[in-house]
């Protein structure tokens, strides 16, 4: 007898928000509590460790395979859902996913899903129809793209009272391959039967073979006609980071465009003109690569390719690594769609989007990996855009109406009608739209469930909004409220009016909110600029332009937002950011001296007794990092290299994945002064 590692992901709306606190117990398939865990903050369970069978027994047919447990998770407001079978393998770790569903009025409080066995233990039928591809020469149909979602119908074609359900492409990858397949197969097998499972999806839908004879769904999870899907399935964690990397490649013949129907079956009980899943493995045991098995099954003409084309996803991965030192608008994305990630992910710091892979971007980059079971590289290589992709996909498309990330019509003017909780319809959606796209730059304004409904969620986010812009905090959405949200989108550069940016001259919005204890040049240009408008608006005070963030600096921008009806609330986000900028390029000021350059490293190590400015840039630094991540001590910056600097030091070498030994050397003084 073996063991595995099973951890639990409680989440809503496929992956857009974790849900912490969750009870999530554990039992033997007899009844014996086992564990009682609670979700943390990311809406994750450490791994447990649970009996398995020995591995050996995955190796040939009929074995026992892997152990099975049940899986309830409670959480007040929430339907309890139960898993009955989740799966473990000896000496992996796998996660089962859990999406909760709100409590409804006269609706069910609790819900089970009892998952079938994996199809090598059972007897299924089997599509065995020949690989279908198009004639030759015949004219070829469109380019073949991957979805971003595929809809699955759970039960054979003519089997109108099962259900349809929508999952993500990659999701949906992972499932038909932990159902199909035993994760504990050589690496060459598990790559070769995830090529065909991809292959076989895309096929489905290039040919809209479903669709096309009226059906309203992408693909079936009967064997006999598609391949295998099972609800409520556990993940092992090698699978899910194999098709994050490979989830875009698909089989092809060579001198053909669509995917290949690369068939398959057992093997054993069931043979068919494609591939042996069991003849999969002697092969990789025999020391055949991935290509080298699908080409035994297949023929010598075919080919895996990729493909960029990504339904609802604007841009496709770089084709090179991005890490520390990368730059440019790829960068400017990742780090757009991490912080939007951020909000509904509250472990992942959050970065200026300034195109720069810094430590900071790095340090988001290495928290997602974790959430997510990826490697923790806090680099970005296909396997991770990907990843963090289809994770902004779902967070910005919570009941799959127009996508966050992507801009909608608005409509120039905003909507006469005034609508509270209880409301629905369309209206309702297009106020959730605006705060999701409005809280994505403000922390203090909860994202909501774009579910066209009025809810109590929907009404502490107006709250939130109205509070944030000097509106009476009533949750009721009326003229006034409505201008204030359309004026606000706008300004954000949503929509026309939109503040400066790359191409314009005027510096964008760093990403961040400067206020009260920020440090920087960000700081340092503001302070100039007010300076600057001081000149004109006597009301506004000057100040040191020492890119400290103290309380003569809030004064002067209080003072600003008093002079140009803004909220004064001493902080520059996004619109008041704008503001400053409008009010003086708009006048025609030339733009500030850009900052000047990163000092560079003094020659020797600075450690506990130094002092000087090397020291004070350090200091600096350290409260600069502080700024978005709690676990930096902030210190004084005196020129002076004691304890507590130290101790700072420390514990940004620690986030960054440098040496902890409290002494600012070449590297550490790279990472940190930038």
């Amino acid at each position: 007898m073996g063991h595995g590692f099973l951890s639990v992901n409680v989440q809503t709306a496929d992956g857009a928000m974790p849900v912490a606190g969750a009870e999530v117990t554990i039992h033997s398939p007899d009844g014996e509590l086992l564990y009682r865990l609670i979700t943390d903050i990311s809406g994750q369970t450490g791994g447990v460790s649970l009996f398995a069978p020995d591995r050996a027994t995955t190796m040939t047919p009929g074995g026992e395979a892997y152990s099975k447990y049940d899986v309830t998770v409670r959480v007040p407001g929430y339907i309890t859902e139960t898993i009955k079978g989740a799966e473990v393998y000896d000496g992996l770790g796998s996660t089962q996913p859990i999406d909760l569903h709100p409590v409804y009025p006269g609706g069910p409080d609790t819900d089970t899903i009892v998952v079938p066995d994996n199809a090598l233990r059972q007897d299924l039928p089997r599509n065995t129809d020949p690989p279908e591809s198009a004639a030759a020469g015949a004219d070829p149909m469109p380019d073949v793209f991957i979805p971003s979602r595929i809809t699955v119908h759970l039960g054979t074609p003519a089997n109108t009272a099962a259900r349809n359900i929508s999952v993500s492409f990659p999701d949906y990858v992972k499932n038909v391959t932990a159902s199909e397949i035993y994760a504990t197969w050589p690496q060459a097998s598990l790559e070769a039967n995830i090529a065909a499972i991809i292959s076989v999806a895309l096929n489905r839908i290039y040919t809209e073979w479903y669709r096309s004879r009226g059906y309203n769904f992408d693909i079936t999870n009967s064997t006999a006609y598609d391949q295998y899907y099972k609800e409520g399935q556990t993940i092992p964690n090698n699978i899910s980071q194999i098709v994050d990397r490979v989830f875009s490649q698909y089989i092809r013949r060579i001198g053909f465009r669509e995917p290949l129907f690369a068939s398959f079956c057992n093997g054993t009980t069931v043979t068919c003109p494609g591939m042996s899943q069991w003849g999969s493995v002697s092969l990789a045991n025999s020391g055949f690569s991935p290509m080298d098995i699908l080409r035994r099954y297949y023929g010598d003409n075919v080919e895996l390719i990729a493909t960029n084309k990504i339904a609802d996803v604007a841009a496709s991965f770089p084709g090179f690594v991005l890490g520390q030192g990368s730059s440019g608008s790829s960068v400017t994305r990742m780090q757009t769609y991490l912080n939007r990630v951020a909000t509904n992910y509250p472990a992942i710091p959050k970065s200026t989007p300034d195109g720069v892979f810094g430590p900071i971007t790095a340090s988001a980059v290495r928290s997602f990996q974790r959430i997510f079971n990826l490697p923790q590289t806090g680099t970005i290589d296909r396997a991770t855009w990907n990843k963090i992709t289809s994770i902004y996909v779902a967070v910005t498309r919570l009941a799959e109406l127009d996508s966050e990330g992507h801009r909608i019509g608005i409509g120039v003017r905003p909507p006469t009608s005034t609508i509270r909780q209880g409301a629905r319809g369309g209206d309702v959606v297009q106020l959730q739209f605006l705060l999701n796209a409005i809280g994505t730059f403000y922390d203090t304004i909860p994202p909501v469930l774009q579910d066209a409904s009025f809810g109590p969620s929907t009404t502490n986010s107006v709250q939130a909004f109205q509070r944030q812009f000097g509106l009476t905090a009533d949750g009721v959405v009326g003229p006034a409220t409505w201008n204030r949200l359309y004026d606000i989108y706008k300004s954000l550069g949503f929509g026309a009016g939109g503040g400066g940016g790359a191409g314009t001259g005027i510096p964008p919005y760093p990403g961040t909110p400067l206020r009260l204890g920020s440090r920087g040049s960000n700081v340092e240009l503001i302070q100039s600029l007010l300076n600057a408008l001081a000149d004109k608006y006597p009301f506004i005070p000057k100040v040191a332009q020492d890119g400290v963030f103290g309380p003569l600096t809030q004064a002067q921008v209080q003072a600003f937002q008093r002079q140009f009806g803004l909220a004064p609330d001493g902080v520059v986000g996004p619109v008041t950011w704008n503001a400053i900028m409008n009010a003086l390029y708009g006048q025609g000021a030339t733009p500030p001296p850009p900052p000047p350059a990163t000092p560079p490293y003094p020659g020797y190590p600075l450690s506990e007794g130094s002092v000087g400015q090397s020291v004070k840039v350090v200091q600096a630094a350290l409260n600069t990092l502080a700024d978005t991540n709690s676990s930096i001590p902030r210190v004084a910056v005196d020129g002076v290299f004691g304890p507590l600097t130290r101790a700072s030091v420390i514990a940004a070498q620690r986030l960054l994945g440098l040496m902890q030994d409290g002494v600012v050397g070449p590297a550490t003084w790279a990472a940190l002064v930038r």
